[in-house]
């Protein structure tokens, strides 16, 4: 009788509730599908459990079995994978206590800052409302947006040294308005 054949008549003796037949496939068959449990769960102790529960599937399970001429091993491989999936599956996501947990501050700035930062842009705008036109848009587009003091004196049609000294007076008159 091959290997086969022995497994194929302990699952058709277990399936007419035969506990002998129960126990020598038990022996016969545990320590593969114990390995397998433990792959998947990758834990001792689950897969002792899982295994437990496997048997106790087959014990219940074995009339279900069809020979078909491939190894029974295979259908219980499957049997006690299926499981610990279904196991690994059913387990609560690993969670990390809260109090161990470092608190994660929201990206940007805090409300207090954002509140600050806009009363403060709102005084620079002010300020920069009581510059002449042409020098306000002299210093935005230089502290702004990034423009070359050449540029600048290009864009208002006014020579180089004029253009610094605009910008120089009104950063003056800015930080006397900032300052009252």
């Amino acid at each position: 009788m091959t290997e086969q054949e022995h497994l194929e008549g302990l699952i058709a003796r277990v399936a007419m509730g035969d506990r002998a037949a129960f126990s020598a496939l038990y022996a016969a068959t545990s320590a593969k599908l114990f390995g397998i449990c433990l792959r998947i769960l990758k834990d001792r102790s689950l897969a002792e459990e899982a295994l437990q529960e496997v048997y106790v599937k087959l014990w219940h399970r074995a009339d279900r079995y069809r020979v078909t001429g491939h190894s029974p091993m295979t259908w219980l491989i499957t049997v006690a994978r299926n499981h610990a999936i279904d196991r690994l599956r059913a387990a609560p996501a690993p969670t990390a206590d809260l109090d161990a947990v470092a608190p994660v501050a929201a990206p940007g700035p805090t409300p207090e800052a954002s509140a600050i930062a806009a009363g403060e842009a709102r005084r620079i705008m002010d300020c920069l409302g009581e510059l002449p036109e042409d020098r306000a848009a002299a210093v935005r587009g230089a502290y702004l947006d990034g423009l070359a003091y050449q540029e600048l004196a290009d864009r208002h049609a006014v020579p180089l040294n004029t253009m610094k000294t605009w910008l120089r007076r009104s950063l003056i008159s800015l930080r006397e308005c900032l300052s009252r």
